[in-house]
């Protein structure tokens, strides 16, 4: 059972989600603003965030942004804005996911459930636990990374992106293939990735406008290029 707050102005929205939420066996949390949402992220142990997007006051993107100065915890947006843009915006500054209004409440609750379940750790026993790939450490089970001894922070999904690339070292990964593998959605909008991989280039590369790790592949979308090992690079 995971501990979530629902952030809404609208009551009618928040009771439909808080109810399907409950069905789905967790437990639940309300705020009506964006100062309750602050609030409660402080006072209460929180899973996750579902947070709509446009409240009166503080909305749920500057909610977000302030979040992000000193907690991870999963963000899903809900947002009646559906220009690639207005969703773009949310993602760059931290969110997880998002979910356009009018939305299906069974298809955020499997979206919460998917987002719980890798912050939870589940890992794939076909890769290693640990990749250490140049002054870069991921540990999959604690869901850490370090670069050059210091801890990165990152989200639920730029973690999961990071394992995966950085597990399947040299593979091309098409913008589909990720949302599939690492999103798990079947379909949606490839802007998702391109903003992930954008944030993600800022924690793990030197210079993220000249990627080394991280590599474009023209036509076909993003290849994880191994480092040597820090002592190797360090002694050139």
């Amino acid at each position: 059972m995971a501990r979530v707050l629902v952030v809404d102005d609208d009551a009618t929205v928040r009771e439909v989600v808080v109810d399907y939420l409950r069905n789905a066996g967790h437990q639940v949390h309300e705020a009506v603003d964006g100062a309750g949402a602050l609030d409660a992220v402080h006072r209460l142990e929180t899973d996750l965030v579902v947070l709509d997007v446009m409240m009166p006051g503080l909305d749920g993107l500057e909610v977000c942004r302030r979040l992000r100065r000193h907690s991870d915890v999963p963000i899903v947006l809900l947002t009646a804005l559906g220009g690639e843009q207005d969703r773009v915006v949310g993602l760059e500054i931290g969110a997880d996911d998002y979910v356009t209004k009018p939305f299906s409440p069974r298809e955020l609750v499997l979206r919460v459930d998917s987002i719980l379940r890798r912050s939870a750790g589940s890992a794939d026993a076909s890769v290693p636990s640990v990749v250490v790939d140049g002054d870069l450490m991921i540990d999959r089970a604690r869901r850490v990374v370090t670069r050059a001894g210091r801890e990165a922070a990152l989200t639920v999904r730029e973690f999961d992106l990071l394992a995966h690339f950085a597990s399947r070292p040299g593979v091309a990964f098409s913008r589909d293939d990720l949302l599939q593998q690492v999103w798990g959605w079947s379909f949606g909008d490839q802007s998702t990735v391109t903003v992930h991989v954008r944030r993600l280039r800022e924690k793990v590369e030197a210079d993220p406008t000249t990627p080394t790790r991280l590599l474009t592949v023209w036509g076909v979308g993003y290849r994880w290029e191994p480092q040597p090992p820090h002592d190797q690079e360090a002694s050139r």
